[in-house]
């Protein structure tokens, strides 16, 4: 059985046909869900293997990027999520739906999320414009479900005005790295570490964070999009033969992971 995928749509959010057709095609089978018919329990978590949040601008990115969206997720479905994660189910929120996953403190889930102070945040660009280019990312965390056994750089686009990874304190930022939590890094295309540069650094996250899992490893949180690069055509060098660097392997660690559950 392939295991069901709930692709959760929230007003605003774009790219949920796309990151359906990334799961559809690593083994899973994908369901857009309106927020709403989770709320009148036409649809419910449990009945799901795996959580998806996608990009987008969820409620416009009122009160800033993902902020309305975490308040839907902390204020109606708290326990309901709170189990999904704590099951060990996969969960996975890209651009928008990791600026959700972190407003609500879902990420990077080092205490009680839920809470009204987070430990982290995505904010302005350091270049302070929106960024629409295509990222290098080398995958890090062998604790994280989604990015374990990946060896090769991933190449994907970014689409974001408020990707900036940055945490409450240097000793969080510490055991970010001490439990193995930073997921991915931006690198340079040799992928050699791009220590803030930019653009290879597109938003001037700190120590090149890309992605974030919390400490069980089964959520991740990323701003680039690996659903936009999941077939070789996708490539922009493609006609020039590079058709390495696809985002595909990281949603088949996802799918593979929820079928052992």
């Amino acid at each position: 059985m392939k295991p069901t995928a709930l692709v959760l749509f929230a007003y605003g959010a774009n790219r949920d046909n796309d990151i359906a057709a990334a799961l559809e095609l690593a083994g899973a089978a994908p369901g857009i869900v309106p927020l709403n018919h989770l709320r009148t329990q036409k649809r419910r978590f449990s009945d799901y293997q795996m959580l998806v949040l996608p990009g987008g601008f969820s409620y416009a990115d009122a009160l800033g990027a993902g902020r309305l969206h975490a308040i839907d997720l902390t204020s109606y479905f708290l326990d309901e999520i709170t189990a999904f994660v704590e099951t060990g189910k996969p969960v996975i929120g890209v651009c928008n739906g990791f600026q959700a996953l972190v407003a609500s403190g879902i990420l990077p889930g080092n205490s009680r999320w839920g809470r009204q102070q987070v430990d982290a945040a995505l904010t302005f660009n350091s270049e302070g414009h929106f960024e629409c280019r295509w990222s290098y990312l080398r995958p890090v965390s062998r604790n994280c479900i989604w990015t374990r056994g990946l060896e090769e750089l991933v190449y994907c686009p970014v689409a974001h005005g408020e990707g900036n990874f940055q945490v409450r304190s240097s000793g969080l930022l510490d055991e970010l790295v001490e439990r193995d939590q930073v997921a991915l890094t931006y690198v340079h295309a040799d992928g050699s570490p791009s220590r803030g540069r930019y653009p290879a650094n597109p938003n001037g996250s700190v120590m090149d964070i890309a992605g974030v899992t919390n400490p069980q490893g089964n959520v991740l949180g990323m701003m680039p999009h690996p659903e936009n690069h999941i077939y070789p055509y996708q490539h922009p060098l493609r006609t020039r033969g590079v058709v390495s660097g696809s985002g595909l392997p990281l949603f088949v660690n996802g799918v593979a992971y929820a079928q052992q559950l």
